[in-house]
């Protein structure tokens, strides 16, 4: 390994930066953000360093570079156009034992800067032992999904109890126990969740408490989104990784349940119209009775749980038996069937708002407030609808909607799978009929049905006939 890894503290101390361009004002950037005091040498610098300039947050040398302004100096950046004076710059540097990098020339510096994930008071370098910049701004990018901000916060907690636990604990190995406890416990969850005062109460009950507690269960309501696993959040994905068990629906795909943690246990308690696997009563009842085993369920909704999902009935039953719950929102059908369709669902020119209604039928009817459906330069939504697609629409036309009005069903949104079919309101039974459209389908109504063939970007390859 060419180079040691370290973190250097700078707060309070001079470094010089030799350059006044866009590459220089980066690495002035970095040193201000670790409290350095910068000089920047250079006959002219960009106007972002003139601005940092004249509030005083660093001082302009108007100069060329001379070697006696390292004088002092706890670190050098050499960051100009110049290649000969770079390697001035590098050589004055080297013969006074002061640290020197130079931009994009790895072969004069002493010391090369990573890229950095912040999560302050957390950092993350990575790099490639300048093989590669690219490489490792890729590798940040990666990584940046994985660690949630709230790490930063964790740390600060951990550092402010740092010698409370030390003093409750004398012995090094019970401190890295209760600590280990902490960071992959319910306390941790907490914070990730942004409950910080829960947490600094459960942290502060646990020193007292000072002994090993059990396994405190939690429910984990999240939406799946409307079917492509890239469109779930990253709060989703990390509680997916850490349940202990997972409730799942009918809507959730085989590629998000795959990633679920690999060893939870799975629970399938889809509906399909009539026909339940469980009754939502003793799904709400197996949540709770999981969650006080001490188990991190994950209960795992298509689209988002409030939306149609019969979220917040889940989580009354959950407050009323006062088990911990987060809830975590996926993307709706609606939204994420509609980009993917070409069908923005308001539009300047066509639709200035746009209601969301289930199409689900009882005893051969809809309880809908039709007229509120019938509204000018409105877009409705219809999740649910293909059984009762012909109802829907007759009921629309003989309400007063023009039997010309664009309608298309979407199946299948946001998949490899997915298929739209634009009709009209007189014409979309027939589709349905004719192309045999089953579940999950979305159905929109409305002008903005017309932007789909100019506007669909979306070319599933399964897809094509």
């Amino acid at each position: 390994m060419k180079y040691l890894p370290i973190f250097l503290e700078l707060s309070g101390r001079p470094c010089l930066v030799v350059g006044g361009g866009d590459v220089a004002r980066r690495k002035v950037d970095r040193l201000l953000h670790s409290g350095a005091q910068v000089t920047v040498v250079a006959p002219q610098i960009d106007p972002a360093l003139q601005s940092l300039n004249a509030t005083g947050r660093i001082q302009h040398l108007d100069s060329d570079f001379q070697a006696a302004q390292l004088t002092d100096q706890a670190l050098v950046i050499a960051a100009t156009n110049d290649a000969a004076v770079n390697r001035a710059v590098a050589a004055a540097a080297q013969a006074r034992n002061i640290p020197v990098n130079v931009a994009d020339n790895p072969e004069l510096c002493s010391f090369i800067m990573p890229s950095v994930i912040e999560r302050d008071p957390v950092q993350i370098a990575i790099s490639t032992g300048a093989a590669s910049p690219v490489l490792a701004r890729l590798l940040r990018a990666r990584l940046e999904t994985l660690i949630p901000s709230a790490y930063g916060r964790l740390a600060d907690l951990m550092r402010d109890f740092r010698e409370k636990v030390k003093a409750r604990f004398a012995d090094q190995h019970d401190r890295r126990r209760f600590w280990e406890e902490v960071l992959q416990g319910p306390i941790a969850e907490m914070l990730m969740a942004g409950q910080d005062k829960a947490a600094l109460e459960a942290l502060e009950q646990r020193l007292q408490d000072g002994t090993l507690s059990g396994p405190r269960g939690e429910v984990y309501l999240v939406g799946g989104g409307p079917g492509d696993p890239d469109l779930l959040t990253f709060r989703a994905l990390r509680l997916m990784q850490q349940a202990d068990v997972v409730l799942y629906d009918r809507l959730v795909p085989t590629q998000i349940l795959e990633l679920v943690r690999r060893d939870a246990e799975r629970i399938y308690v889809g509906k399909a119209r009539d026909k339940h696997t469980l009754p939502q009563d003793d799904i709400n009842q197996l949540l709770v009775q999981l969650a006080r085993a001490g188990k991190r369920v994950l209960r795992l909704k298509g689209g988002d749980p409030f939306i149609f999902g019969r979220g917040g009935e889940e989580i009354e039953d959950l407050t009323e038996a006062g088990v911990p719950f987060q809830v975590v929102p996926g993307i709706t059908a609606a939204a994420g069937c509609a980009s993917y369709a070409g069908i923005p669902l308001t539009h300047r020119d066509h639709a200035q708002s746009c209601i969301f209604v289930t199409g689900h039928m009882k005893d051969g009817d809809m309880d809908i407030n039709w007229d509120a459906l019938i509204q000018p330069r409105q877009t409705i939504v219809v999740y649910m609808g293909v059984q009762a697609v012909e109802v829907f629409c007759r009921e629309l036309v003989a309400r007063g909607m023009a039997e010309t009005m664009p309608a298309a069903l979407v199946q299948k949104g946001t998949t490899p799978q997915q298929r739209v079919y634009p009709g009209t309101l007189a014409t979309l039974p027939g589709l349905v009929a004719e192309h045999d459209i089953r579940p999950p389908s979305l159905i929109i109504i409305g002008e903005v049905v017309r932007l789909h063939e100019r506007l669909a970007w979306y070319k599933p390859v399964e897809a094509d006939d």
